[in-house]
């Protein structure tokens, strides 16, 4: 449990009133640290306190997993859906009253962040809703045929369609101001964001790409 930090000590490059007993995780944005211990769901932070660094008077018991953009950090229990934010107030935009139940992975840019159910390919975007006119669902649907029933004297069920959820799987990579959601298995991709950072794809041609970076 211990730990030695060093830069500016505004921005948590002195962390010598931090227990890191039991910590498992640390994260950061660019003024400050939260470390989070797992087991317990603690979250301790540290750092410039307008930016994140002061969490004691937030409820994060449970917290399962951190996330950031430069000035913000989300607290997410994926056992209850339930998040907390705190940060830049002129930024932080409340998500406690959002519903995260199902979520399976969040991502971030600069500014933003996008809550994702991979299961049914709804999202959440916020402080600002960046992604309400993103065609989620088209990016789940899947290529992938139903297969036919199997010939047989007594005549086989038809296999169900996959899901889309798990045929459309999808990734979503980010810029510091810009989004992009791509199928791998069908070559879909919608963008979003600022297009001089990428927020706009339109004219690219996603087909057998694997990775973006």
């Amino acid at each position: 449990g211990k730990v030695q930090c060093w830069g500016d000590s505004r921005d948590g490059g002195s962390c010598i009133d931090v227990d890191f007993a039991g910590v498992t995780d640390v994260y950061s944005n660019e003024y400050a640290f939260a470390a989070l211990n797992k087991d317990t769901g603690k979250v301790q932070c540290w750092g410039d306190s307008r930016f994140g660094g002061n969490c004691s008077d937030l409820d994060l018991d449970g917290v399962t997993e951190v996330y950031s953009t430069s000035w913000l950090f989300m607290a997410l229990n994926k056992n209850t859906g339930k998040a907390q934010c705190w940060g830049w107030s002129k930024a932080v935009g409340s998500c406690s009253d959002l519903d995260f139940a199902g979520v399976t992975d969040v991502y971030s840019t600069g500014e933003d962040f996008v809550a994702l159910n991979k299961n049914t390919g709804k999202a959440l975007c916020w402080p600002d809703n960046t992604c309400d006119s993103i065609d989620f669902d088209g990016l789940f649907a899947s290529d992938v045929p139903t297969p036919a029933p199997t010939p047989a004297p007594t005549p086989a069920p038809t296999p169900a369609p996959p899901k889309s959820g798990i045929a459309g799987i999808i990734d979503v990579y980010s810029t510091y101001e810009a989004f992009v959601a791509l199928n791998k298995n069908t070559g879909n991709a919608q963008c979003w964001g600022s297009s001089n950072f990428g927020g706009a794809c339109g004219d690219v041609n996603f087909a057998g790409v694997t990775d973006v970076y």
